[in-house]
Protein backbone atom coordinates (compact mmCIF):
# COMPACT_ATOMS: atom_id res chain seq x y z
CA UNK A 1 0.00 0.00 0.00
CA UNK A 2 1.38 3.79 -1.21
CA UNK A 3 2.00 6.06 1.55
CA UNK A 4 -0.78 8.02 0.07
CA UNK A 5 -3.00 6.05 0.49
CA UNK A 6 -2.23 4.73 4.11
CA UNK A 7 -2.19 8.56 5.72
CA UNK A 8 -5.63 8.95 3.63
CA UNK A 9 -7.15 5.78 5.55
CA UNK A 10 -5.58 7.63 9.08
CA UNK A 11 -7.27 11.12 7.89
CA UNK A 12 -11.11 9.83 7.19
CA UNK A 13 -11.08 6.82 9.19
CA UNK A 14 -10.78 3.17 9.56
CA UNK A 15 -13.83 2.05 7.46
CA UNK A 16 -13.79 -1.94 6.92
CA UNK A 17 -17.23 -2.72 6.10
CA UNK A 18 -17.25 -4.97 9.47
CA UNK A 19 -17.00 -4.60 12.78
CA UNK A 20 -14.57 -5.93 15.64
CA UNK A 21 -13.70 -6.17 19.15
CA UNK A 22 -11.39 -8.00 21.23
CA UNK A 23 -10.68 -10.83 23.31
CA UNK A 24 -8.02 -11.22 26.00
CA UNK A 25 -5.66 -14.17 27.58
CA UNK A 26 -3.70 -14.23 29.77
CA UNK A 27 -0.18 -15.05 29.77
CA UNK A 28 1.28 -16.15 33.45
CA UNK A 29 4.67 -15.27 35.29
CA UNK A 30 4.92 -19.05 36.83
CA UNK A 31 7.76 -17.63 38.96
CA UNK A 32 6.20 -14.60 40.25
CA UNK A 33 2.50 -16.36 39.74
CA UNK A 34 0.94 -13.56 38.47
CA UNK A 35 -0.82 -12.15 35.50
CA UNK A 36 1.96 -10.56 33.54
CA UNK A 37 0.67 -9.86 30.29
CA UNK A 38 -2.87 -9.86 28.44
CA UNK A 39 -2.77 -10.84 24.53
CA UNK A 40 -5.37 -9.33 22.43
CA UNK A 41 -7.48 -11.62 20.17
CA UNK A 42 -9.50 -10.11 16.96
CA UNK A 43 -13.13 -10.90 17.60
CA UNK A 44 -16.27 -10.06 15.86
CA UNK A 45 -18.67 -7.51 17.69
CA UNK A 46 -20.90 -10.15 18.50
CA UNK A 47 -17.86 -12.41 19.72
CA UNK A 48 -17.77 -13.90 16.23
CA UNK A 49 -14.75 -16.31 15.78
CA UNK A 50 -11.16 -14.78 14.51
CA UNK A 51 -11.52 -16.55 11.60
CA UNK A 52 -14.69 -15.31 10.18
CA UNK A 53 -13.07 -11.77 10.56
CA UNK A 54 -9.99 -12.71 9.03
CA UNK A 55 -12.27 -14.13 5.56
CA UNK A 56 -13.53 -10.74 5.49
CA UNK A 57 -10.40 -8.83 5.25
CA UNK A 58 -8.89 -8.22 1.57
CA UNK A 59 -5.80 -6.93 0.67
CA UNK A 60 -6.42 -3.81 0.25
CA UNK A 61 -8.07 -3.44 4.12
CA UNK A 62 -5.07 -4.90 5.17
CA UNK A 63 -3.94 -1.65 6.78
CA UNK A 64 -7.18 -0.43 7.75
CA UNK A 65 -7.77 -4.11 9.54
CA UNK A 66 -4.01 -3.80 11.22
CA UNK A 67 -4.65 -0.08 12.68
CA UNK A 68 -8.37 -0.94 13.64
CA UNK A 69 -6.92 -4.43 15.60
CA UNK A 70 -4.69 -1.82 17.26
CA UNK A 71 -7.20 1.05 18.62
CA UNK A 72 -9.66 -2.24 19.80
CA UNK A 73 -7.23 -3.88 21.70
CA UNK A 74 -6.10 -0.50 23.61
CA UNK A 75 -9.91 0.63 24.30
CA UNK A 76 -11.29 -2.84 25.12
CA UNK A 77 -8.27 -3.81 27.12
CA UNK A 78 -8.61 -0.26 29.19
CA UNK A 79 -12.68 -0.47 29.40
CA UNK A 80 -12.19 -4.34 30.63
CA UNK A 81 -9.75 -2.82 33.70
CA UNK A 82 -6.16 -3.64 32.83
CA UNK A 83 -5.31 -0.33 33.74
CA UNK A 84 -6.28 -1.73 37.44
CA UNK A 85 -3.39 -3.99 37.08
CA UNK A 86 0.14 -4.02 36.11
CA UNK A 87 0.09 -6.31 32.80
CA UNK A 88 0.90 -5.57 30.18
CA UNK A 89 -0.95 -5.68 26.50
CA UNK A 90 0.07 -8.05 23.62
CA UNK A 91 -0.85 -6.88 19.84
CA UNK A 92 -0.80 -9.03 17.36
CA UNK A 93 0.38 -6.39 13.74
CA UNK A 94 0.64 -7.46 10.48
CA UNK A 95 4.07 -6.02 9.44
CA UNK A 96 3.40 -6.15 5.65
CA UNK A 97 0.75 -4.00 6.08
CA UNK A 98 2.72 -1.13 7.50
CA UNK A 99 4.50 1.22 5.12
CA UNK A 100 6.11 3.26 7.69
CA UNK A 101 6.79 2.11 11.49
CA UNK A 102 7.05 6.06 12.19
CA UNK A 103 3.46 6.84 10.13
CA UNK A 104 1.62 4.19 10.95
CA UNK A 105 1.46 4.26 14.81
CA UNK A 106 0.86 7.46 15.34
CA UNK A 107 -3.07 6.07 15.68
CA UNK A 108 -1.89 3.57 18.24
CA UNK A 109 0.02 6.29 20.03
CA UNK A 110 -3.32 8.91 19.90
CA UNK A 111 -5.54 5.78 21.14
CA UNK A 112 -3.16 5.33 24.16
CA UNK A 113 -2.77 8.56 25.06
CA UNK A 114 -7.05 8.78 25.04
CA UNK A 115 -7.09 5.69 27.21
CA UNK A 116 -4.11 6.97 29.61
CA UNK A 117 -2.21 3.68 28.30
CA UNK A 118 1.28 3.81 29.13
CA UNK A 119 3.11 2.92 25.73
CA UNK A 120 6.09 0.98 27.45
CA UNK A 121 3.44 -1.84 28.50
CA UNK A 122 2.47 -2.34 24.76
CA UNK A 123 3.92 -5.50 22.95
CA UNK A 124 4.04 -5.69 19.72
CA UNK A 125 3.68 -9.10 18.18
CA UNK A 126 4.17 -11.00 14.44
CA UNK A 127 3.01 -14.83 13.20
CA UNK A 128 6.04 -16.33 11.33
CA UNK A 129 3.34 -18.02 9.67
CA UNK A 130 2.44 -14.44 7.47
CA UNK A 131 5.35 -14.64 4.75
CA UNK A 132 7.80 -11.81 4.91
CA UNK A 133 8.26 -10.24 2.03
CA UNK A 134 10.67 -7.92 3.16
CA UNK A 135 13.21 -8.96 5.22
CA UNK A 136 14.60 -5.47 5.53
CA UNK A 137 11.72 -3.43 5.33
CA UNK A 138 10.42 -6.17 9.10
CA UNK A 139 13.95 -4.88 10.54
CA UNK A 140 13.43 -1.38 10.41
CA UNK A 141 9.91 -1.91 11.67
CA UNK A 142 11.50 -3.62 14.56
CA UNK A 143 14.77 -0.70 14.81
CA UNK A 144 11.88 1.36 15.11
CA UNK A 145 9.58 0.08 17.76
CA UNK A 146 12.50 -0.54 19.86
CA UNK A 147 13.39 3.17 19.42
CA UNK A 148 9.44 3.76 20.72
CA UNK A 149 9.91 2.10 23.54
CA UNK A 150 7.83 -0.74 22.71
CA UNK A 151 8.73 -4.24 22.98
CA UNK A 152 8.22 -6.87 20.03
CA UNK A 153 7.86 -10.77 19.81
CA UNK A 154 7.94 -13.44 17.59
CA UNK A 155 4.45 -15.46 17.47
CA UNK A 156 3.98 -19.66 16.59
CA UNK A 157 8.18 -19.87 17.04
CA UNK A 158 8.25 -23.26 15.36
CA UNK A 159 5.82 -23.16 12.64
CA UNK A 160 4.93 -20.98 9.36
CA UNK A 161 7.45 -20.27 6.67
CA UNK A 162 10.87 -20.34 8.56
CA UNK A 163 12.06 -20.95 12.40
CA UNK A 164 15.85 -20.37 13.17
CA UNK A 165 16.50 -18.49 9.64
CA UNK A 166 13.54 -15.98 10.87
CA UNK A 167 15.06 -15.91 14.53
CA UNK A 168 18.36 -15.09 12.39
CA UNK A 169 16.74 -11.86 10.82
CA UNK A 170 14.90 -10.62 13.71
CA UNK A 171 15.96 -10.50 17.05
CA UNK A 172 12.46 -9.84 19.21
CA UNK A 173 12.23 -9.29 22.88
CA UNK A 174 10.04 -12.15 22.94
CA UNK A 175 9.46 -15.42 21.32
CA UNK A 176 6.42 -17.68 21.94
CA UNK A 177 6.85 -21.14 21.18
CA UNK A 178 4.08 -22.79 19.01
CA UNK A 179 1.87 -24.99 20.92
CA UNK A 180 3.21 -28.07 18.29
CA UNK A 181 6.48 -27.70 20.00
CA UNK A 182 4.43 -27.49 23.71
CA UNK A 183 2.55 -30.52 22.81
CA UNK A 184 3.13 -34.14 25.12
CA UNK A 185 6.82 -32.35 25.62
CA UNK A 186 6.66 -33.96 29.34
CA UNK A 187 6.26 -37.58 27.59
CA UNK A 188 8.04 -36.59 24.37
CA UNK A 189 11.67 -36.34 24.08
CA UNK A 190 12.73 -35.21 20.86
CA UNK A 191 10.33 -32.38 21.68
CA UNK A 192 11.99 -31.71 24.83
CA UNK A 193 15.22 -31.54 23.56
CA UNK A 194 14.74 -29.27 20.15
CA UNK A 195 13.10 -27.07 23.11
CA UNK A 196 15.59 -27.47 25.49
CA UNK A 197 18.33 -26.05 23.04
CA UNK A 198 16.03 -23.12 21.99
CA UNK A 199 15.96 -22.02 25.55
CA UNK A 200 19.78 -22.32 25.86
CA UNK A 201 20.08 -20.13 22.60
CA UNK A 202 17.80 -17.82 23.26
CA UNK A 203 19.46 -16.98 26.68
CA UNK A 204 22.85 -16.51 24.79
CA UNK A 205 20.40 -13.66 22.58
CA UNK A 206 18.97 -12.47 25.48
CA UNK A 207 15.41 -13.27 24.10
CA UNK A 208 12.77 -14.04 26.43
CA UNK A 209 10.64 -17.19 25.61
CA UNK A 210 6.95 -17.37 26.48
CA UNK A 211 5.30 -21.11 26.06
CA UNK A 212 1.85 -21.26 23.98
CA UNK A 213 -0.92 -23.80 23.87
CA UNK A 214 0.04 -25.32 27.72
CA UNK A 215 -2.57 -27.72 28.06
CA UNK A 216 -1.86 -29.99 30.46
CA UNK A 217 -0.22 -30.10 34.10
CA UNK A 218 2.41 -32.48 32.67
CA UNK A 219 3.43 -29.83 30.49
CA UNK A 220 3.36 -27.34 32.58
CA UNK A 221 5.99 -28.79 35.19
CA UNK A 222 8.18 -30.03 32.24
CA UNK A 223 8.26 -26.20 30.82
CA UNK A 224 8.86 -24.95 34.49
CA UNK A 225 12.07 -27.47 35.14
CA UNK A 226 13.18 -25.99 32.10
CA UNK A 227 13.04 -22.46 33.20
CA UNK A 228 10.77 -21.06 30.89
CA UNK A 229 8.98 -18.55 33.48
CA UNK A 230 6.15 -17.38 30.89
CA UNK A 231 3.39 -19.71 30.12
CA UNK A 232 0.11 -18.88 28.24
CA UNK A 233 -2.41 -22.10 27.27
CA UNK A 234 -5.71 -23.59 28.49
CA UNK A 235 -4.24 -24.81 31.51
CA UNK A 236 -4.03 -21.57 32.68
CA UNK A 237 -6.87 -19.52 31.27
CA UNK A 238 -9.31 -19.65 27.86
CA UNK A 239 -9.54 -16.40 26.17
CA UNK A 240 -12.54 -14.33 27.11
CA UNK A 241 -14.53 -11.69 25.02
CA UNK A 242 -14.19 -8.44 26.16
CA UNK A 243 -12.88 -9.46 29.76
CA UNK A 244 -9.67 -10.06 31.51
CA UNK A 245 -9.77 -13.37 32.62
CA UNK A 246 -8.30 -14.70 36.07
CA UNK A 247 -6.53 -17.70 36.61
CA UNK A 248 -9.01 -21.35 35.60
CA UNK A 249 -7.38 -23.51 38.37
CA UNK A 250 -6.24 -23.46 41.78
CA UNK A 251 -3.18 -22.11 42.47
CA UNK A 252 -2.29 -25.71 44.42
CA UNK A 253 -3.35 -27.90 41.62
CA UNK A 254 -0.83 -26.54 39.52
CA UNK A 255 1.76 -26.67 42.45
CA UNK A 256 1.73 -22.22 42.71
CA UNK A 257 1.73 -21.68 46.46
CA UNK A 258 -1.70 -19.16 45.50
CA UNK A 259 -4.02 -18.38 43.16
CA UNK A 260 -2.47 -16.06 40.32
CA UNK A 261 -3.99 -12.38 40.55
CA UNK A 262 -3.27 -9.82 38.00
Amino acid sequence: MSNVSGCKVCRDGLDLGIGLSMAFQPIFNIRSEKTWAYEALVRGTDGQPAEDILAAVTPGKRYAFDQACRVAAIEKSVAAGILQTDARLSINFLPNAIYSAEACIRLTLQTAAEQGFPTSRLIFEFTENEKMADTSHIKNILKSYKKMGFATALDDFGAGYAGLQLLADFQTDFIKLDMALIRNIDQDMPRRMIVESIVKLCRRMNITIIAEGVETTGELAAIRHMGIDLVQGFLLARPAFEKLPPLDHDGDALGWKKKAAA
